[in-house]
């Protein structure tokens, strides 16, 4: 169990687990660190892809355990979470400077009132997101491939950012969509799958920063690619739409 514990959360507040997707963000871990709602959760655990600048040491150094995954990915580490945590419900956090921790309570809150999944939006009025700059490619590509899932997919209240993976949602619900994909286009099959589903989405609009240690490791061409193939699998699916 990781140090979390104030007594003062009641168990049902307590009954979630903040995952930290790891991957070489010592920069970011350190950044962030103190800011993290640890004591507000019941447990906290990291997914390492095989890092090997110190994350795993100065996870391990604050007790926070450290769970491998049998082959690399973003995917991948989104089951291993799921399978090795018992709470009710999981918020996936990549400690790299972009998420704001104090959001990662407001997603847990959300979950925990109701919504099946929970997203922190980039692209939700209020947001503040580099990639909302209209020279940002990458930022209408993205809201391309969101305005396709809500139009094939969903007939609920638009979602407005289906690709972001700072999420929270049920674990068993989690479990129940049997996600096959193996890394970065994981949250994307997630939001599909949970549209395809009917289930209820809930976002909020989230302050962006600037990431710590260096470039992103999605890079824009594969990963839209990938997104694309998603899409695309996922077709079969399509809800009848009323």
């Amino acid at each position: 169990m990781s140090p979390a514990s104030s007594g003062s959360s009641s168990p049902e507040v307590r009954d979630s687990t903040i995952v930290l997707l790891v991957l070489n963000e010592i920069d970011g871990l350190t950044q962030v660190w103190d800011d993290l709602p640890l004591d507000r959760f019941a447990r906290t655990v990291a997914v390492d892809g095989g890092s090997t600048d110190g994350s795993r040491e100065f996870l391990a150094a604050r007790g926070i355990p450290v769970l491998d995954q049998p082959i690399a990915g973003r995917g991948v580490a989104f089951r291993v979470a799921a399978e090795a945590t018992d709470t009710a419900r999981v918020v996936f956090y990549s400690p790299d400077g972009n998420e704001d921790p104090a959001d990662i309570a407001r997603l847990d809150d959300m979950v925990r009132g109701g919504a099946d999944l929970a997203i922190a939006s980039r692209f939700a009025s209020g947001a503040v997101n580099e990639e909302q700059d209209a020279f940002r490619p990458r930022a209408r590509v993205n809201q391309a491939l969101t305005w396709l899932a809500n139009r094939l997919f969903h007939d609920g209240p638009f979602v407005t950012d289906t690709i972001n993976g700072f999420r929270a949602l049920p674990r068993a619900r989690l479990l129940e969509l049997n996600t096959t994909v193996k890394r970065f286009p994981i949250e994307y099959q997630i939001s599909i799958r949970a549209m395809t589903r009917g289930w209820t989405i809930a976002e909020i609009p989230t302050h962006e920063g600037q990431r710590a240690g260096g470039e992103s490791k999605a890079l824009s061409w594969p990963v839209g690619k990938d997104h694309l193939k998603v899409l695309l699998s996922e077709l079969p699916h399509v809800r009848v739409l009323r």
